[in-house]
């Protein structure tokens, strides 16, 4: 097993404070990610998110924004303004969970 097998493998630890950036991340991991991430925000009454995606060619921004309209729970979305990354990164506002928690 090589050092890039070995880390591809090992879990990666993510502080769940409403701010996701995913420059560290392959893109073809982001949609799952972004999902995987908002999901437990909302577990953890964190209703407004912002997911960093970068400017680049927009491609990335593309696949989150792809995501997010799959979220059921995702109320709204829009790209930051001046302050907050502008067209580099996305502000997410979910659906708190309803009384009792999640139906299955």
């Amino acid at each position: 097993m090589n050092d890039e097998e070995y880390f591809e493998e090992q879990p990666v630890e993510l502080p769940i404070d409403g701010t996701l950036d995913l420059h560290t991340f392959r893109p073809r991991e982001a949609a799952d990610l972004v999902a995987d991430y908002l999901s437990e925000c909302r577990k953890r009454g964190i209703l407004d998110a912002r997911v960093i995606h970068g400017k680049g060619t927009g491609a990335l921004r593309r696949t989150v924004h792809a995501a997010l309209d799959r979220l059921p729970f995702v109320e709204r979305y829009s790209l930051a303004g001046t302050g907050g990354g502008g067209w580099g990164a996305t502000l997410v506002r979910l659906r708190p969970l309803p009384p009792g928690g999640e139906k299955r």
